[in-house]
Formats: C-alpha cells, sequence, structure tokens
C-alpha cells in the first residue's frame, strides 16, 4: 500500500492497527522525495537521518504503549521556523549559513507531540512574496502544474503536502500565507485566529527567538484534510510558555454546530478594489450550493458586513507600515519623497501601501482604532451569522513571475490586467481584524488547476470554521493528488 498520499488521522490508525510503522512511513516519504522533489523543489533543507532515528524512537515509544497525537507521522516545516542545527534563512543569501541552536517553540510541539520531521519547505525572500522563489533555494513549482507558482510564502509547504512528501506541515500568515499556497495546491489549510498560536522562533535571522506578539502575523497547520487541521492545531495551540502561558491557559469553545443545516453562511464573491476571476466566482459558489443542499441557511448580503473597501485599505495601511520597519533610512527617505509626491485625490491601493509605509505612530493609532471597530462590526455580524464564505485570490495558481518589482508586476483576471498586490484584499478580509480563516478545495479550473475558498469564523471560534469544512470535504470532494485527478 502507498501511504504518502493518506491524511495524518489515517496513518496514526494504521500506525495504532500495527499495519505500518513510522520507520517504513518515513523511509516511504524520504523516497518519494528524493524520487519526485527535483521537478517541485518543496523541500529546501532535506534533515533526513535526523528523521529517521525520530521515527525509530517513535516505534520504540509505540511499543512501551505510548500513544501521542502525532506519534510516528511524517511531517515538514517551513523554512522560516528555526529547526536546531538547520539553516534558518528566510531566502536570504547573506544568512546562508546561520544556525540555530534551538527548535522554535512549534517545532519543539511537533517533537513533543511525537512527529517525525522530514525537513524544511522553501519559501520567498523573506517571506515577502504570493511564490516562493529565492537565490539560496531556488522556485518551488506547483505540482500540477510547474510552470506556475505553488503560492507564497507558505509555498513550499503546499507543495510538498500536494505531492506527498509528509502528512502534515506548519506555516505562517499575514497576507494569505497559509491561504494561498492551499488554494493554488489543492490542499487545506487554517489561520488561527490572532494571538492562538506562539510564533516564538519564528523569526528573520539572525534575530534571536523572543516571544514576541506580531501584529496581524500568525502560524498555523497545513494539511491534506480538514480533521487533520484540527488535529495539527490542537497541537500547535496555546500561549507561549515565557509569557501568557505563566498564568493562562486555553480553552477552545466547540463548533457552534455539528450539523451542516444548522449553520447560517454569508457568501461573498466579488471586492470593491478587485474583481474575482471566473474560476475563483465558480469555487464559490460551489461552495455555496453545497451549504444550501446541506440544509444550511446562505445568505448574499447583509447590512452587518464591515465595509470592504476600508477594510483593504486598513489592512494595507497596517502591514505596509510595519514590513517596512528594517529598511535602510536612506530606502525610507527615499519613499517619503514618493509618498510627498502622490495627489490627496489618489485612493488606489497602491498609493495606499506607500502611505501605509511612511507612517507615523500617530497614524498607526489612528488606523488601529478603525481596526477595532471593524472588530466590534465582525462581532456584530457573527452573532447573526456562522462563518463568511469568500474568495482567498482573485484567480487559480498563475505563472511564474520573478519581476524583481512586485508592486510593478500585473496579475491577469480573465484577460484583464490588475495591479499584483492588489489580490491581497482577500486574505486581509480576515487578517486585518485577526479572524481564523479555514482554507478549503473547492474543485478546479477548466484548466485542471486548483480552486480554494475560505471560511471565516468568529474571533477564538477557530473550531467553527474547521468544522464547517470538516462537513464540506465530502460534499466538494477534498484532496485530490495532481498524478491521480482528473479535470472538473
Amino acid at each position: 500500500m502507498e501511504w504518502n498520499l493518506l491524511t495524518a488521522e489515517e496513518l496514526t490508525a494504521a500506525l495504532r492497527a500495527g499495519e505500518v510503522t513510522s520507520v517504513e512511513l518515513t523511509d516511504e516519504a524520504i523516497a518519494r522525495i528524493e524520487r519526485d522533489d527535483k521537478a517541485v523543489n518543496a523541500i529546501c533543507v532535506p534533515d533526513f537521518e535526523r528523521a529517521q532515528a525520530a521515527a525509530r524512537d517513535a516505534d520504540q515509544a509505540r511499543a512501551r504503549g505510548e500513544d501521542r497525537p502525532l506519534l510516528g507521522i511524517p511531517v515538514t516545516v517551513k523554512e522560516s521556523y528555526n529547526v536546531a542545527g538547520l539553516p534558518t534563512t528566510w531566502g536570504m543569501p547573506h544568512h546562508r549559513d546561520y544556525i540555530p541552536v534551538e527548535d522554535a517553540v512549534q517545532v519543539s510541539r511537533l517533537r513533543a507531540a511525537g512527529a517525525v520531521v522530514l525537513g524544511k519547505t522553501n519559501v520567498p525572500l523573506g517571506l515577502q512574496d504570493i511564490q516562493s522563489f529565492n537565490e539560496v533555494y531556488g522556485t518551488t513549482n506547483n505540482p500540477w502544474d510547474h510552470g506556475r507558482t505553488a503560492g507564497g510564502s507558505s509555498g513550499g509547504s503546499s507543495a510538498a503536502l500536494a505531492a506527498g512528501f509528509g502528512a502534515l506541515s506548519i506555516g505562517s500568515d499575514i497576507g494569505g500565507s497559509l491561504r494561498t499556497p492551499a488554494h493554488f495546491c489543492g490542499v487545506y489549510a487554517h489561520k488561527p485566529t490572532l494571538g492562538l498560536a506562539a510564533n516564538r522562533g519564528m523569526v528573520p535571522p539572525p534575530g534571536p527567538a523572543l516571544p514576541v506578539d506580531q501584529d496581524l502575523a500568525v502560524v498555523g497547520p497545513m494539511a491534506r484534510s480538514a480533521r487533520d487541521l484540527t488535529l495539527l492545531l490542537d497541537v500547535m495551540a496555546g500561549p507561549d510558555p515565557l509569557t501568557q502561558g505563566v498564568a493562562y491557559g486555553l480553552r477552545l469553545p466547540p463548533a457552534r454546530h455539528e450539523r451542516l443545516r444548522d449553520f447560517r453562511v454569508l457568501v461573498l464573491e466579488e471586492h470593491p478594489f478587485i474583481p474575482s476571476g471566473s474560476a475563483v466566482r465558480a469555487g464559490v459558489n460551489r461552495v455555496a450550493d453545497a451549504l444550501a443542499d446541506g440544509g444550511a441557511r446562505v445568505e448574499r448580503h447583509s447590512p452587518l458586513l464591515p465595509d470592504l473597501a476600508e477594510a483593504a485599505v486598513v489592512y494595507m495601511q497596517l502591514w505596509f507600515s510595519g514590513a517596512v520597519a528594517r529598511f535602510p533610512d536612506e530606502v525610507y527617505e527615499q519613499l517619503r519623497a514618493v509618498v510627498a509626491g502622490l495627489s490627496a485625490d489618489d485612493r488606489s491601493l497602491h498609493a495606499e501601501r506607500l502611505r501605509g509605509m511612511v507612517f507615523s505612530h500617530r497614524d498607526w493609532v489612528k488606523a488601529d482604532s478603525r481596526r477595532e471597530l471593524h472588530r466590534h462590526g465582525w462581532r456584530q455580524l457573527f452573532a447573526e451569522f456562522d462563518a463568511v464564505v469568500c474568495p482567498i485570490t482573485p484567480t487559480p495558481a498563475f505563472p511564474h513571475d520573478h519581476h524583481p518589482d512586485l508592486m510593478g508586476r500585473r496579475l491577469d483576471i480573465d484577460g484583464v490586467e490588475y495591479p499584483y498586490l492588489d489580490q491581497l484584499v482577500w486574505a486581509g478580509l480576515a487578517t486585518m481584524p485577526g479572524l481564523p480563516a479555514t482554507a478549503v478545495p473547492a474543485g478546479r479550473s477548466p484548466e485542471g488547476l486548483p480552486v480554494g475558498v475560505q471560511l471565516i469564523g468568529p474571533m477564538f471560534e477557530d473550531r467553527t470554521p474547521l468544522r464547517l469544512a470538516e462537513l464540506l470535504e465530502p460534499k466538494l470532494g477534498g484532496f485530490q493528488a495532481p498524478n491521480q485527478s482528473e479535470s472538473s
């Protein structure tokens, strides 16, 4: 039997039943990587010898009667996480030799749960792209079409899952970096509520691994099934033991409903700043039809929905104000000069990104206050609805575009070009207020490319969109391997 494309839940059942050993699973995963990853380039830092040792330890532990959540399950880790003894570069050539001596807190949690870490997955330079390529490790290709991107910045992780290189992976998200790669590669991902999972050790090199609460950014799970997302989130969730964990424990509330017919869902498919391509609209409507077929209450409009245009502006301002914080002074001054030349009437997202880059602290506080109003608006909406279904990006995976000027790139949406970075507005819908969002496969484009949607849920009620994803999985078809599927 080929084990590489099964879920972690299925592998755990086989391990418990004695049908397979962790050593066998690990050796088979390594063989698959060595055979297939030359074309995909998902695993940028293999750690096979330690993985095989960990698998032997897992089998011995199981023989002693131990049974931990991920005992013996092969997994991968995004390159940006510190793993003791392995390089952490964030794709930056001048840090190619930086090797941390301590695991990130989430890597420690994986190991404590019994996972077998196969290695690290590829990322874009500084994690700052919707693709995954850099001068250190090269380009990660989409397993469905090697001429297209696997997404970013967790593109190596999504490609690894789609290609059968480990059952689970961990990534991070500020601009859709979990959800977009999942959408492009046909797998599952969950962006947790802001602050739910500790991020210590997911830090640009050579910075110290301090327990810093980052604005907007989260770490989260990726998998080949919705139930596996919940399994891995339960391992990852919880405060940092060095800070809030000193005083606080975690108790996530259960999902609001257990049956599809009890869910109340708002469906969105269009954004005021950028259109949704036909393939993505079809995916959203396929989910809407599945919900209605299951008896859920489905609405297309609500006066409670926070203003999407203002949400996109606030998101861009907050994100880009932080993204340039480490830029050299001379670059910052150049940006100030560019912003000074903007017309006051230019309210494009490009202009708002530039303005955010030179925000004063006073400007940031004003934007943060607008964010709090949006959070309150979402609380009101989620008193009426349980989840919001919407796109992740306007298109399926696009062809590789390595032009160095991200702001100058263009995205083709059904034959019309739009600013490349404007596609981030859908990711920002959940990121700006800190809401949980689950990415689920929702079919394929006419060209056979995966199409995903996101299920946004109430803050700290992560189990609600995760449960909805689980209920939708059999109706939508779930994960299908690139080499085993026919276009739908």
